[in-house]
């Protein structure tokens, strides 16, 4: 039996306001003169946006971040590429097998994986750093990567590859005029999502960070002091903006590509 359709939007309704009135709430708060997290308002101050400059440390974190997300999305898009194509092109033996332990991270939870990176990286002798940091969000990144490739790749048409080859293009001309716009959806998804999962990744980070931290790490070592909570909420605002401009962004792209 149906449920009627006023009950459905009714329930979407409730069920939109239960999973973004707190993100909304973010940037409200972000503008509270008061540094109490608290209605009704103090006042309206924009004073919380100019401190972030005077914060070394958190520019610091922030730029960490961004290092890492912006070497780990392609290096990890890439992987996954490669890692995908070779499944769904040539079914080496042990297919399953192989993608089972690949995506194995999904499953783990997050503090039995940070752990594990840990103590692999002492017995290796690696330096805590930025670079233990990439390493970790490598792993935990590949899995999103293959899954999104995956369901991309595998509908892939053989006898358009088959076509090209007949008409005298090599492997190569084949993969870069044909597989490839065709995995494009895929790759700028996969870009987007592992970005977006190395920049907010905290547990990992946590471990392997040694002197130099990111930015979840700092905003979590600031929640501790009551009067930086402010200035926390003013940064999340923006990343908040910034990742409402980035989807909207690639959504456009999709659009436009799809006409």
């Amino acid at each position: 039996m149906k449920r009627p359709p006023s009950l459905l939007l009714l329930y979407a309704l409730l069920w939109g306001v239960f999973l973004y009135a707190p993100v909304l709430l973010l940037p409200v708060f972000s503008f509270n003169d008061s540094t109490i997290v608290a209605f009704p308002l103090h006042g309206f101050t924009t004073q919380w946006y100019r401190q972030l400059a005077d914060s070394p440390g958190l520019i610091a974190a922030l730029k960490n971040s961004l290092l890492i997300a912006v070497i780990v999305a392609p290096v990890t898009t890439l992987l996954g590429l490669l890692c995908t194509w070779a499944v769904v092109r040539y079914r080496p033996p042990g297919t399953r097998a192989a993608v089972g332990i690949m995506m194995l991270p999904l499953v783990l939870p997050g503090l039995v994986l940070a752990v594990s990176l840990f103590m692999l990286v002492m017995a290796l002798k690696i330096p805590l750093s930025v670079f233990t940091i990439g390493l970790g969000h490598l792993v935990v990144c590949l899995p999103f990567s293959i899954s999104v490739l995956l369901s991309r790749l595998e509908s892939f048409d053989r006898s358009l590859e088959e076509a090209s080859r007949d008409l005298g293009e090599n492997a190569f001309t084949t993969f870069w005029r044909i597989i490839l716009p065709m995995a494009a959806p895929g790759i700028v998804s996969s870009l987007l999502l592992t970005f977006t999962i190395s920049f907010d990744e905290f547990v990992v980070s946590f471990f392997l960070a040694g002197t130099e931290t990111t930015l979840p790490v700092y905003l979590w070592s600031q929640l501790r002091f009551p009067a930086k909570l402010p200035v926390v909420l003013a940064l999340g605002s923006l990343v908040l903006l910034v990742s409402f401009v980035m989807i909207s962004a690639s959504e456009v792209a999709r659009r436009f590509r799809s006409e």
